[in-house]
């Protein structure tokens, strides 16, 4: 911003204020702060063009790439994984997801940084709870868990061919329209924590498409929680809504990506569903809207 000239001892012989000794207006002076802001921003605004207009092209790699690796992954998934017995058959493909993900993730342009691992406590099986943003939270969040676990799914992806038989190896399907499919995968949730499975619920339900760090949390994590006994993990997933916006459908904009474990919160023999969901959601919120560890 411009800041009137001086006074000085110009001023007492009769020069105008902001006039030179000839009297004509002097120019003010060049803020080169705002300059620098200007320029700033205006290559900010040009990156931001270039990336929307080669976005649908790097949807389309990063498809091209998806399927590439699948197929390279498949045969070591039917000999080593997918005929086994649970929760041998989960741990194996667990494994795998890993490098898998350890390979196309950073092909893609969004590599992955995880923290707080070390929240996981040796035999020890947890709810794990993360924010939902884009279909890309899935194969972050299934990898990033350590050991094994499943993820609370929708049934009607295990329909793709191939892909299918992988989806179902690392999920507990649910067809959300039906009651009783509904019941039935709450059991299967207990059963995978009981041998041992971490259990990855989205307690959003669906991907949040609102400007809010998160939407409102379901009842099923925090019922799961009570009626095991099982301590609650948090989990927030940072930057998929900026790789993959949501009403954007052949959209993909190269990203890191961070995922972090919080603070295990263990049922309290006073907690109802509805002070457990909140607690969660709290912590959950603030991590969001503070960022990810050391990137503020």
């Amino acid at each position: 911003m411009n800041h009137a000239a001086d006074k000085d001892s110009t001023s007492k012989s009769g020069v105008t204020q902001g006039q030179g000794a000839t009297g004509s207006t002097s120019q003010p002076p060049v803020n080169s702060g705002s300059a620098s802001n200007t320029a700033a921003n205006r290559a900010q605004s040009n990156y931001a063009g270039i990336a929307s207009l080669l976005a649908p092209l790097w949807a389309i790699w990063v498809i091209l790439l998806f399927i590439a690796t699948m197929l390279l992954v498949f045969p070591f998934f039917l000999a080593f994984s997918y005929f086994r017995p649970d929760p041998r058959k989960t741990r194996s493909f667990a494994a795998m997801a890993r490098v898998w993900m350890g390979v196309f993730l950073p092909l893609a342009g969004t590599p992955l940084t995880v923290r707080g691992r070390e929240k996981f406590a040796p035999g020890q099986t947890y709810i794990v709870v993360c924010n939902h943003n884009a279909l890309l939270d899935v194969p972050i969040s299934y990898p990033g868990i350590p050991g094994g676990n499943k993820t609370i799914a929708k049934i009607e992806m295990a329909r793709i061919p191939l892909f299918g038989m992988i989806y179902k190896t690392g999920s507990v399907l649910v067809d959300r329209k039906n009651e009783n499919s509904r019941r039935e995968s709450f059991v299967k949730m207990k059963e995978a924590l009981d041998m041992g499975l971490h259990m990855c619920i989205y307690p959003e339900g669906t991907r949040n498409k609102t400007p809010d760090p998160l939407k409102s949390f379901h009842d099923g994590a925090f019922r799961l929680a009570l009626n095991t006994g099982k301590p609650i993990l948090p989990a927030v997933i940072f930057n998929t809504r900026k790789v993959m916006p949501a009403g954007k459908s052949l959209y993909f904009r190269p990203s890191r990506l961070y995922m972090e474990f919080l603070d295990p919160i263990t049922p309290q023999p006073d907690d109802t569903v509805e002070t457990l969901k909140q607690r969660t959601f709290k912590i959950m919120w603030e991590k969001y809207t503070a960022g990810p560890r050391g990137h503020r």
